[in-house]
């Protein structure tokens, strides 16, 4: 059996080569770019990935129904560049690859947030799915959050991934940025609508349920800056979210009224 590492990247030279290091037992390793301006493809292609570039970027989803399609093994790993693959859980692949037990499996995953180990605020264990055998699963085609579905009930994976989500407060505000904007308009193409008050509650009940009903607060400060900022990330999408229901282009109007002071 042979197995596939497929990883979707832009401007990811600061953990490709960290993430293919990882990777490296897999017989093949897709990178599938979408137009990175630093050295992404170049370190990729150094560490022996195959690695294409699109032209456009159709959203997470796609994207990766893309790189899935231009795998070969038997099975299949995805993985995002900011994580990595522990020697424990890749023996942990090798061996359920050997037995083929089952079409699918999840994987836990351990995420880092300012130096520290989250182990709750809804951030552990996080199981995602992520190994499958190949023609047993596809993503969802949606823009973000996107998932993979498989045709069978997918078990649990011995070992646990790694994951190096934000460099600095700066990139985690960049994301939620980019991620609000492309929810707000996913749910608004879909027919979604908001008011002021559901934006408030949205944003409020975020905060609740991570702080408090998934236990952040035992994350320390880290817990309390993650949920509030996944407040404001809620706040933000439902907010871009009743704009589009004002203002469906996606600006609003010039105001000519007024003439400038």
């Amino acid at each position: 059996m042979t197995l596939s590492v497929i990883i979707i990247t832009k401007n990811e030279a600061r953990h490709i080569a960290a993430c293919l290091d990882s990777v490296s037992f897999a017989d093949e390793i897709i990178v599938l770019d979408s137009g990175s301006t630093d050295a992404t493809c170049d370190i990729a292609r150094a560490k022996g990935a195959k690695v294409s570039v699109t032209p456009d970027w159709p959203g997470f989803g796609p994207q990766k129904n893309r790189a899935l399609d231009l795998a070969t093994g038997d099975w299949v790993l995805s993985i995002d560049a900011d994580e990595r693959v522990p020697p424990a859980l890749a023996e942990s692949i090798r061996q359920v690859i050997a037995q083929s037990e089952n079409d699918a499996y999840l994987v836990a995953r351990l995420s880092s947030f300012g130096g520290r180990w989250i182990r709750h605020s809804g951030w552990w264990p996080d199981h995602v799915l992520r190994l499958f055998r190949r023609g047993a699963a596809r993503f969802t085609d949606a823009a973000v959050h996107e998932k993979v579905v498989a045709q069978t009930k997918p078990a649990v994976l011995s070992g646990h991934l790694v994951h190096y989500p934000y460099a600095d407060m700066e990139a985690m505000v960049t994301k939620v940025n980019r991620y609000s904007t492309d929810a707000a308009r996913m749910m608004h193409a879909r027919g979604k609508k908001t008011s002021v008050a559901g934006i408030v509650g949205h944003a409020f009940w975020t905060f609740i349920r991570i702080y408090f009903i998934r236990r952040g607060f035992l994350d320390g400060k880290e817990g309390l800056i993650l949920a509030l900022t996944a407040a404001s990330g809620s706040f933000f999408r439902y907010s871009k979210l009743y704009f589009l229901g004002r203002h469906p282009q996606g600006r609003w109007p010039d105001d000519t009224s007024h003439p400038s002071k």
